[in-house]
């Protein structure tokens, strides 16, 4: 089917968790007293966090269950973004064509709207592939998140193809769909956000503070780039008045603090390929929090070099946690939702939640990029 659109031997034989509830196991509850004493105060708050978020948690610490392989005898569904930025390399009948060399039985009908891709993907079951750039690739999940029973095969033709880069997925359109012959199967999380506004889902991040500026001074009708894209986020961040807010992480109240930068990610990097949270990974359960505390603030050339070396989140200003649930207070401040802004209100009120939806997606991933290592850097940018 083709659419368009344009668009812890001991300790580590203790099974950490409860595997159920995600909890401390009653076995680490019984050694947090003992934690509790120790001196090192460091060590006692690194191993319980472990304890916390250790992804494998049975007895012997037992590995998660290998990813599946992807089936080629299927129904395959194609979005096709006629407008992205690769578009022109390559047309719907070629990886027609390729998808029917890789064994799928791909059917055609055409959508030119949101509202004809709702209904194109209403009943869309094996894989669906996707051709575009993130923005496409949003549209699409946001139909297919939570369904069972559907894998998302992304192939990039956009710019900043943050989600292709985030998964080692890059290349000619031709050569990413042959790439995924002997593709795997793995969970992609997604970020679910409730707040006065409504509730909206991301593939990417979602904050409030600098980055709501730097999608207005960045303005991507004057060409896309991420070196302009840079300069955009520094001069924000030089510019922005602070959003003083005290931040909740997994029900931990941190002090109030005046932040420049607030984002909550789940990829590397976001909007115009800013990798801002460098150690993110979209298949650990977790969100990756990135701030900039105001009293803090570098200069601009501090940042440039810092996202040029790709080590951002090592700054003395930046602050990085992870967490499943953020809650952030809301003064009327304005938000982003991937590349969407939420725009301010004058006296708003409420609270911001942004949890993790683990494994809301199953996506493809080539077999050379190995599960559970960085796969984004696998592969040359």
């Amino acid at each position: 089917m083709i659419l368009f659109m344009p668009l812890p031997t001991a300790w580590w034989s203790i099974p950490f968790r409860d595997a159920k509830q995600g909890h401390l196991s009653p076995a680490v509850q019984e050694m947090k007293p003992g934690l509790q004493k120790l001196d090192s105060h460091s060590f006692q708050r690194d191993f319980l966090k472990i304890c916390v978020r250790a992804p494998q948690y049975s007895q012997g610490m037992s590995a998660a269950p290998p990813p599946a392989r992807l089936d080629l005898q299927g129904t395959a569904t194609l979005i096709f973004n006629t407008n992205a930025g690769g578009s022109e390399a390559c047309t719907p009948d070629h990886l027609v064509e390729e998808l029917h060399r890789l064994g799928f039985r791909p059917v055609y009908r055409a959508t030119d709207s949101e509202d004809d891709l709702e209904h194109a993907l209403a009943d869309a079951h094996g894989t669906v592939f996707v051709a575009g750039g993130d923005g496409t690739i949003r549209a699409a999940a946001l139909h297919l998140a939570g369904r069972p029973g559907i894998t998302l095969g992304v192939i990039p033709m956009g710019t900043a193809n943050n989600i292709g880069r985030m998964l080692g997925v890059q290349g000619p359109p031709l050569e990413v769909v042959a790439s995924y012959r002997d593709a795997l199967v793995q969970p992609f999380d997604m970020g679910r956000v409730t707040a006065p506004w409504g509730e909206d889902l991301f593939l990417e991040a979602c904050g409030c503070g600098a980055f709501a500026d730097v999608m207005a001074e960045y303005d991507p009708e004057e060409g896309k780039s991420p070196v302009r894209a840079a300069q955009a986020l520094s001069t924000a961040l030089r510019d922005f008045e602070p959003v003083t807010v005290t931040l909740s992480l997994d029900g931990e109240v941190l002090p109030e603090t005046s932040y420049v930068l607030l984002e909550v990610m789940n990829t590397k990097a976001t909007g115009p390929r800013l990798r801002m949270a460098t150690s993110a990974d979209t298949h650990d359960g977790l969100l990756d929090v990135i701030r900039i505390d105001a009293h803090e603030r570098e200069g601009v050339l501090a940042y440039l070099a810092a996202l040029a070396r790709d080590d951002f989140e090592h700054l003395p200003s930046v602050q990085a946690d992870q967490a499943r649930v953020v809650d952030i207070p809301y003064h009327g401040q304005a938000f982003h939702i991937d590349g969407q802004v939420r725009p301010p209100e004058q006296g708003g009120m409420g609270n911001v939640r942004i949890e993790v939806w683990p494994g809301a997606l199953q996506v493809l991933v080539p077999p050379s990029v190995i599960v559970g290592t960085e796969a984004e850097d696998q592969v040359p940018a």
